[in-house]
């Protein structure tokens, strides 16, 4: 690690996004009605809510989309099918097949696993089967998303009918063939959203069998890409229905916190409304037990949320060993 460089070993994102008029996340249908994802949650007086919500699967594969683009355009490793967009991964193909690792130790398939794809070694992969044999090999993502969540007497999802423009529409039958006329009804969301998510920067390219990395030259370089993607997904958050319904984000506004040592940087939901005063009591009664371990950047909309995230590009990754 470079003596000049300040280090880091995990960030983490506690905020709240307002999001309008988007539908980034849906159960599916019924007739022809799609019906917005809800959730039960709990808040801390006990009390029971409604809410809507964005799941986790959801950004990360926001953030997957931008990770492959920017491996592509910076010539980072993919495996064959990330470069396609296969959600697959390194479980199916024959990436790893043709590596005869068959035979081969868990250390070594995830040491191949690393050393293949920046996505697979950042986002996870579970290994099911090398060539003809079967295998139980994972890699445990480096980056997790939360639930974004709706803040209770914050959020609401209103209907509306939406038909498709049909020339000469009275004289064509409507039939599952998806001709003629149709009529269904579309979900818009709005609301203040509780918005959680981790990196354990420290993981990229760490086998976590052997406690080696095996792939060091290239972890900087994937760190970048990775808070580069991370702040692509909330520039440009390519969802569900995007297309016709792209969310209008008014704010986000939070605290990102910061560890350079292997004590993880805290996190505290937005559901909670004294959460930054919270991570703030955190973060000094850890600094207590080890000097200057996390550090605190708040932002207030998403010009401050760049500028952190683009200062965070010149941290080096944490080393263990």
């Amino acid at each position: 690690m470079s003596e000049n460089k300040k280090i880091i070993a995990s960030l983490s994102i506690s905020g709240e996004i307002t999001l309008n008029l988007h539908s980034l996340n849906n159960e599916g249908g019924e007739g022809n009605q799609i019906i917005t994802r809800q959730l039960t949650i709990i808040d801390k007086n006990g009390d029971e809510h409604t809410v809507n919500g964005i799941s986790g699967d959801m950004f990360k594969h926001i953030h997957v989309g931008h990770l492959i683009n920017l491996a592509k355009e910076q010539n980072l490793d993919l495996c064959s099918n990330c470069q396609i967009f296969n959600p697959n991964r390194l479980s199916s193909g024959e990436d790893l097949g043709n590596l005869n690792l068959g035979d081969a130790s868990d250390k070594d398939i995830v040491d191949a696993i690393i050393k293949l794809c920046v996505v697979d070694d950042t986002h996870g992969v579970l290994v099911t089967k090398i060539g003809n044999k079967n295998k139980n090999v994972p890699r445990k993502s480096v980056v997790e998303f939360a639930w974004t969540v709706g803040i209770p007497h914050k959020n609401n999802t209103e209907s509306y009918v939406h038909t498709k423009l049909v020339s000469d529409a009275g004289g064509k039958k409507t039939d599952g063939a998806n001709e003629g006329q149709n009529i269904f009804h579309r979900p818009a969301n709005h609301g203040v959203y509780a918005f959680v998510c981790h990196i354990d920067v420290y993981r990229i390219g760490f086998n976590d069998i052997s406690r080696t990395y095996p792939e060091l030259e290239k972890r900087q370089a994937r760190y970048k890409a990775l808070i580069q993607a991370l702040l692509s997904s909330f520039i440009n958050p390519r969802g569900a229905m995007t297309s016709t319904q792209k969310p209008h984000i008014t704010d986000f506004k939070g605290v990102i916190a910061i560890s350079n040592k292997l004590t993880p940087a805290p996190t505290i939901s937005a559901l909670n409304d004294g959460y930054v005063a919270e991570i703030r009591k955190i973060a000094e009664n850890i600094n207590r037990i080890e000097q200057d371990a996390i550090s605190l950047e708040e932002f207030n909309g998403l010009g401050d949320l760049s500028k952190i995230l683009a200062d965070l590009m010149d941290y080096e990754p944490y080393k263990i060993g």
